[in-house]
């Protein structure tokens, strides 16, 4: 008879969600353990694979994956593991190995304290497959408990991500609250600046570039005394700039759970949709102001692009100026001169970007040149600023009483609709119940069942994604009063202003609508209408104020 030599490999894994408290379960004891196992029975112990801090739910590991490679290179013919669970919560991938892998290799698999021996003939091997069941049980429970705390933690404002935004860092205090860095901070303040006035995302990380700013990932290790080792060139991008500009987190809200796993078993992240994210306003000091946020949020949904002419002059009106009849963006044109004297000369001017596009078919030109456009806009402004500072009170209720008389009989809609549509949602669901149930009973066939489940669905489909659009319509109409106050807090800044920017545009004005020219009295005129941000066209309540005011003096 043959002896035959044991070459043992020692496997030893505790994963992150595992207890550290507990002595049974550290890697040291479970090494210790497992070697005077192979010392009292006089085997060799060929290595030991140790994977500290990786779930058992999946067998990525790196060492599992070496004890494989030694297994197959017939190096070890034993595997010893303190206990099932060691090796991996996976019950699919884990019968694989135990019940494939293994015994082509000729290799015996040993869990020591479940009893378990692929050699031995007592039945121990049964049991395994239940064991394994159970262990990812264990593993799928213990995930939703880890996720509904998170998700708890999250919901109540704590700040859960690894690393804090560029511009903030952790409180000493409290790990899951977020304090301002002040050394970081004005870089963002500026870099949003930079977007309020209308610069690029590229252009942006240009300017960063050229003055030396070190990129987030640069300082980062920086503050850790480490060279960076990604493969990069270690510069501002587009992108980093694109996300600071678009995170809630400085402006003092905490957006959380935009990303998950598939599932416990796996840790690729996907993105979730934005109404699954968990948004908590307030958390932590802002550090840009919400005028500001809300000036490059709206350069954003208009996606303006600015492209300069050849001679580097871009117009402050381009993405805003839209024509009165059509609703299409009118197109900024220059035409090119020559004055007698051999100085080249431009006129800017703006025409409806439909009639540019198909011609006379699709609509007129709604001509007006950037000047005039200029000086119009700009006495708008100083207008309305002027009776703002006036009597900001009075002219903040007349805009909320216009608003209101213009939005009240949709808002009753809306209402009406949304009522209609939760009520419906309710009989849907109930209805959808009492067909199953008929179903399971046999009262009605299985055709009949399919076709008025299929019908339910889509109807109720249809409403639940109505549902969400209709309460943010009644949230938005509910909102004047707020709108009104900060519309009136940034319009009392520019009573004396003489000249327009592309900073003052976008941070109170939301549109301009440019009607079509007509002659009056041998003049060519044309209608002019500022929407302004937070409060749109206050013509109609600025002319109540007149007056109001017209009336008190006489």
């Amino acid at each position: 008879m043959i002896e035959t030599t044991y070459n043992v490999g020692i496997y030893c894994r505790l994963s992150k969600d595992d207890e550290r408290d507990g002595e049974s379960v550290s890697i040291e004891n479970q090494k210790l353990l497992l070697q005077n196992y192979v010392r009292q029975r006089g085997w060799n112990e060929y290595d030991v694979y140790i994977d500290d801090g990786y779930s058992g739910t999946n067998f990525d590991r790196p060492g599992v994956k070496r004890l494989i490679e030694d297994a197959k290179a017939k190096r070890i013919n034993v595997i010893l593991v303190k206990d099932l669970s060691r090796f991996g919560r996976n019950y699919i991938e884990f019968g694989q190995y135990t019940d494939y892998l293994f015994p082509s290799l000729g290799c015996r698999f040993i869990a020591l304290n479940n009893g378990i021996d692929t050699m031995s003939d007592n039945g121990s091997t049964d049991v395994m497959c239940f064991l394994n069941l159970f262990n990812e049980f264990y593993s799928r429970d213990t995930s939703k408990k880890v996720k509904a705390v998170k998700k708890a933690c999250a919901e109540s404002g704590k700040f859960m991500g690894t690393y804090p935004a560029y511009g903030y860092r952790r409180d000493p205090a409290d790990k899951h609250h977020l304090v301002v860095d002040e050394e970081t901070a004005p870089v963002v303040r500026r870099i949003f600046a930079m977007r309020a006035s209308g610069m690029g995302f590229h252009s942006i990380a240009a300017k960063l570039n050229e003055e030396g700013v070190l990129s987030p990932g640069m300082l980062y290790y920086q503050r850790k005394g480490q060279s960076d080792p990604r493969h990069v060139n270690h510069k501002w991008a587009d992108q980093t700039a694109k996300n600071i500009v678009r995170n809630e987190v400085y402006i003092g809200n905490m957006v959380q759970g935009k990303s998950g796993t598939l599932s416990y078993k796996s840790r690729k992240l996907i993105s979730k949709p934005e109404d699954e994210w968990i948004r908590v306003e307030g958390t932590h000091e802002a550090i840009v102001s919400r005028e500001v946020w809300d000036t490059v949020t709206a350069i954003d949904r208009k996606k303006v692009r600015k492209s300069a002419p050849s001679d580097g002059n871009r117009s402050i009106f381009t993405g805003l100026v839209y024509c009165a009849d059509c609703g299409f963006k009118m197109r900024n044109h220059i035409e090119r001169f020559t004055y007698k004297d051999g100085r080249p000369g431009r006129y800017s001017s703006f025409i409806c970007g439909n009639y540019s596009r198909s011609g006379k078919s699709a609509c007129t030109v709604h001509t007006i040149y950037e000047t005039v456009l200029t000086q119009l806009v700009l006495e708008d402004i100083r207008e309305k600023a002027r009776f703002a500072e006036h009597d900001p009170e009075q002219l903040a209720q007349q805009i909320i009483r216009l608003k209101e008389k213009e939005a009240r009989s949709r808002l009753s809609s809306y209402e009406q609709e949304l009522k209609a549509a939760s009520a419906r949602l309710k009989e849907l669901e109930r209805l959808m119940q009492n067909l199953y149930e008929d179903k399971c009973a046999g009262t009605i066939p299985q055709t009949v069942f399919q076709t008025l489940m299929r019908k339910y669905e889509a109807e109720r489909a249809e409403k639940a994604e109505a549902v969400p659009e209709l309460e943010r319509r009644v949230k938005a109409h509910q909102e004047n009063q707020t709108g009104a106050d900060r519309w009136l807090e940034v319009i009392r800044r520019y009573t004396e202003i003489t000249e327009l920017d592309e900073t003052i545009l976008f941070e109170l004005v939301d549109r301009i609508e440019v009607g079509d020219t007509r002659k009056v009295h041998g003049l060519r005129v044309c209608d002019i209408k500022v929407y302004y941000r937070y409060v749109g066209n206050v013509d109609d309540a600025l002319a109540q104020e007149r007056r109001r005011q017209f009336e008190k003096a006489i």
